[in-house]
């Protein structure tokens, strides 16, 4: 290039005048993608705008993009950064895609451009003809004015598809942990958004409802395990997979998305299609779990396989573990009642050795295990029950069918009442509430009166072998299993210094109750048959366990179960009251 011509590009350059240019797009996906069919890509702007400053005369000497923002604010990171710099470099334009770039309602755009103006800068579109002349301002207040109505009506268009949504159980927001927002192809070819189980945390999930449900565990211990198990949220762009901390853990626990039903502005929708993780009776559960713990929840300080199972034989009171140290600094690890240790009751009961329970639990066993030779009495009459049981099954059933289609249909119809207008959020959440936890009282009872007999009878054979060989697998057993043993036999072990007296969880209260009343229940010939010795022993220390003046739960009350008194296979003695019992 020769002297001459370059002092003539010099010249053409300084002769060319500053301009800023400006590029926004609303999405991430957008800027991350290197084209896009309506030319709001940011490599799509760019072009555009150099190719508008060419064209009159201008060269851009500094652009701003915000990516991934809204036009309905002006409180953009990138355009609050231009419009400073524009009262510094006093550029002659500010060149823009479009004018819905720069704002989509009336008053930011007025108060850009007064801004813009007040620098000294025009404003200029690369793809409208706006300028200063009365026609290009004419043009340019349609052009705001579009835009703003294309903004509200698009978020309008937007509410209501997404209550349409939700209308027809679908997710019309993200999906919470356990789930992924995925795109799948429809029969026409078109991608639809879904909701997919994510089969890493879904399990996780799950086993945390199931979990808690049971009343064992905190929120910290659970979020911990959940740790150890390898639950972690999602990870973004901007930050990793990290562990569930405990308050995102109560959200989870608390969220009806899990059960099946969609929350949207408030209301419920019941019918969900993406499956659920959870049943509603477990997750109602949890969160009689959570209202129970509604004023904190208490670590253990001495965990035993005992605790939560053992009360005093004297009051009724829950035992609780204390250590006692003699003088030579050997540990003594007790049993206190709790009533007497708070001085909240008159008990008297002295403090028990923990290894004296242990071995009065321990035999106790050997009071509930059954002979074998009752196993096949004990089984035929059960047998015979179930296949009466089966008829008022069918019969339940067909009632609670009803139920449920008459709830569906109230509930529907509340749905459509809220849409019109006739009734407000809040009595329409407080009937959904209700509607709720009716219908899922319905279907627990139909999952019950549709259970499988045959499993059942299995089951039932399962239970008699437990109880045949209870006291061995007990002795065998680690403490976390003797702790599962006597939580599936026992709902109470109530302690005294010389012995021990238990109800029976179900159903085992059940099939104890055969055991001892089997001989006489009337029609059956299996049941009817004579008891041989050993089944005679083992129903009079059965009945006498039973009888034994046990005492009232602490928060037991006055109910008619305690003040009637017991009786075995005659009445109560007149004048023995509650103390009579079998000889």
């Amino acid at each position: 290039m020769s002297a001459q011509q370059l002092a003539d590009e010099t010249e053409q350059t300084k002769e060319l005048l500053p301009a800023f240019s400006y590029i926004r797009v609303s999405t991430l996906e957008q800027a991350e993608r290197d084209g896009d069919p309506e030319g709001y890509s940011i490599p799509a702007q760019r072009a555009a705008n150099e190719r508008k400053a060419a064209s009159i005369g201008a060269v851009i000497v500094e652009e701003f993009v915000d990516r991934g923002e809204s036009a309905r604010s002006a409180n953009r990171p990138d355009l609050q950064r231009m419009l400073i710099a524009a009262r510094d470099a006093k550029p002659t334009y500010v060149i823009v895609h479009k004018v819905d770039r720069l704002a989509r309602n009336r008053v930011d755009d007025v108060e850009i451009n007064l801004a813009l103006r007040k620098a000294g800068a025009t404003l200029v579109s690369a793809t409208e003809n706006i300028d200063q002349t009365p026609s290009g301002m004419l043009l340019h207040g349609i052009m705001s004015t579009i835009a703003e109505f294309y903004s509200r009506n698009l978020a309008t268009e937007v509410v209501k598809g997404m209550n349409q949504k939700a209308l027809t159980g679908g997710t019309p927001n993200k999906a919470p942990l356990g789930y992924r927002n995925a795109g799948v192809l429809s029969p026409e070819g078109r991608e639809v958004r879904t909701v997919i189980v994510d089969p890493e945390r879904a399990p996780l999930i799950s086993w945390a409802f199931e979990a808690y449900a049971s009343g064992k565990w905190t929120l910290l211990k659970l979020a911990d395990e959940l740790e150890a198990r390898g639950l972690t949220s999602l990870p973004t762009p901007r930050r990793s997979a990290r562990p569930i901390p405990r308050g995102h853990l109560h959200q989870i626990l608390t969220n009806p998305y899990y059960k099946g039903v969609v929350v949207w502005n408030g209301a419920e929708y019941p019918d969900g299609r993406h499956t659920r993780l959870v049943t509603p009776e477990v997750w109602q559960q949890v969160q009689d779990v959570l209202a129970s713990h509604a004023v904190g929840e208490k670590q253990r300080d001495h965990p035993h396989y005992l605790k939560s199972t053992v009360f005093c034989g004297s009051c009724g009171s829950r035992l609780i573990i204390t250590n006692s140290k003699n003088r030579y600094g050997t540990i003594y690890p007790y049993f206190v009642c709790l009533g007497r240790h708070q001085k909240t009751t008159s008990c008297t009961q002295k403090a028990i050795l923990i290894a004296r329970v242990e071995e009065l639990v321990e035999g106790e066993y050997l009071s509930v295990q059954i002979p074998q030779e009752m196993r096949a009495r004990i089984e035929a009459s059960i047998l015979d029950d179930l296949a009466a049981s089966r008829l008022d099954a069918e019969r339940q059933q067909a009632d609670l069918e009803r139920q449920r289609t008459r709830l569906t249909n109230e509930r529907t119809k509340l749905l459509q009442a809220h849409y019109a207008g006739a009734i407000p959020l809040d009595l329409l959440k407080s009937e959904q509430d209700r509607i709720g936890q009716q219908l899922t009282a319905v279907e627990a009872r139909l999952r019950t009166t549709a259970a499988h007999f045959d499993e059942m009878a299995r089951n039932l054979a399962r239970a008699l072998d437990l109880l045949g060989n209870c006291h061995d697998a007990y002795q065998r057993a680690t403490d976390r299993e003797r702790r599962l043993f006597n939580q599936a036999l026992f709902t109470h072990i109530y302690v005294e210094e010389d012995g021990v007296t238990v109800d029976l969880a179900k159903p085992f209260d059940g099939l104890l109750d055969h055991a001892s009343n089997g001989p006489n229940d009337g029609p059956s010939p299996s049941v009817a048959a004579p008891a041989g010795a050993a089944e005679r022993a083992y129903m009079a220390a059965h009945l006498r366990k039973r009888n034994m003046n046990k005492p009232a739960p602490r928060d037991a009350g006055l109910k008619e179960a305690h003040l009637v008194p017991p009786a075995g296979f005659e009445p109560a003695t007149h004048g023995l009251g509650n103390r009579c019992s079998i000889p």
